[in-house]
């Protein structure tokens, strides 16, 4: 420990900090940005801090879009997020790393619209440009070793999913690949994740689409098959990731989960992420911002985590009513 901080955050905060806080200079002002921010387009002399180049809706109430910020593009690895806020008096909402483009300088989120700051971010169209962009931050995947790897996709977690799926790939691993979805309207990625998988077996709620049951159903058939895999990797909402790794326990595949609880700041300091693991038949306290957001399935406490992500849900529903009330009467 150093300063009550592990060596491994220590590195990881000094690393945080050459990618967040760097500053480069706007031409032709006498101002400086933080790292990873856009051209300044305004023409006014106003700062458009992080341009959103491209927008894609993905299904009803899920958006893609690609984020002009170079410094972030140039460092980030699949498994990493950034922290956004779409203006200055909005809050901090950390959001995946879905995809970059450290040729064009962009970085590619892709998010659902559940609360105020994604109704917010939703309304912003191509062209427009969001406040802050701070990352990359977390923890990237570990990916050495492996050389068959089951993803295991769950709704938007999908996006999620998809960077890590196509780092597999790309290293020449065997990639199985499972992703469900409570209807065929709500699919996303497909064509994404059929390019960088050997196999991808589509699951719905209902049926309407591809096989009908949970993700659970073909990786159970697997395992009992005898297929062998090194890693099994499964992001998406927290009761699915609980059943994921309790369907694989009995066989002994190492399981890594994708953990994403309240998150402030980012760096550490907050605790508003901590997360519990029970290790070695102790109760471990860590923080998935900095020790994460990947962490071995079979050490976390899942029903704690689920209780606590449900703590400021009411809150979160009024401040969303709140939001799309303003947009109304715009």
């Amino acid at each position: 420990m150093i300063g009550g901080t592990t060596i491994k955050q220590r590195e990881y905060l000094i690393q945080t900090a050459e990618s967040v806080i760097m500053t480069e200079k706007l031409p032709g002002h006498g101002r400086n940005r933080p790292a990873g921010g856009g051209k300044d387009r305004d023409g006014g002399g106003r700062n458009k801090m992080y341009p959103i180049v491209r927008k894609r809706i993905l299904n009803p109430t899920v958006i893609q879009m690609e984020i002009e910020a170079p410094l972030v593009a140039r460092k980030a690895r699949p498994g990493q997020f950034i922290i956004l806020r779409v203006d200055e008096a909005g809050e901090r909402i950390p959001l995946t790393v879905a995809g970059t483009n450290p040729e064009e300088g962009t970085v590619k989120i892709i998010f659902q619209v559940v609360g105020a700051a994604t109704e917010a971010l939703k309304h912003k169209e191509a062209g427009d440009a969001i406040q802050d962009f701070a990352g990359p931050l977390g923890m990237a995947t570990e990916t050495e070793g492996v050389q068959r790897v089951c993803i295991v996709g769950g709704g938007v977690g999908c996006a999620i999913a998809m960077p890590v799926a196509e780092e597999f790939h790309r290293l020449g691993a065997e990639v199985t690949i499972i992703i469900g979805f409570r209807n065929k309207d709500l699919v996303i990625l497909e064509d994404e994740f059929k390019a960088c998988s050997d196999e991808l077996i589509v699951m719905t709620d209902d049926g309407s689409y591809g096989r009908h049951g949970n993700v659970t159903v073909p990786l159970k058939e697997m395992l009992e098959a005898g297929k062998p895999f090194d890693r099994i990797i499964t992001i998406g909402p927290l009761i699915m990731m609980k059943f994921v790794t309790a369907a694989a326990r009995p066989f002994g595949v190492p399981v890594t989960v994708s953990m994403n609880p309240i998150m402030i700041d980012g760096t550490g300091m907050c605790g508003g992420c901590r997360i519990t693991l029970n290790r070695d038949g102790e109760r471990v306290t860590k923080f998935a911002c900095v020790d994460g957001p990947d962490f071995d399935g079979y050490e976390i406490d899942f029903d704690e985590a689920m209780s606590r992500g449900r703590m400021y849900a009411e809150f979160e529903r009024h401040a969303y009513e709140e939001t799309c009330n303003l947009f109304r009467q715009a």
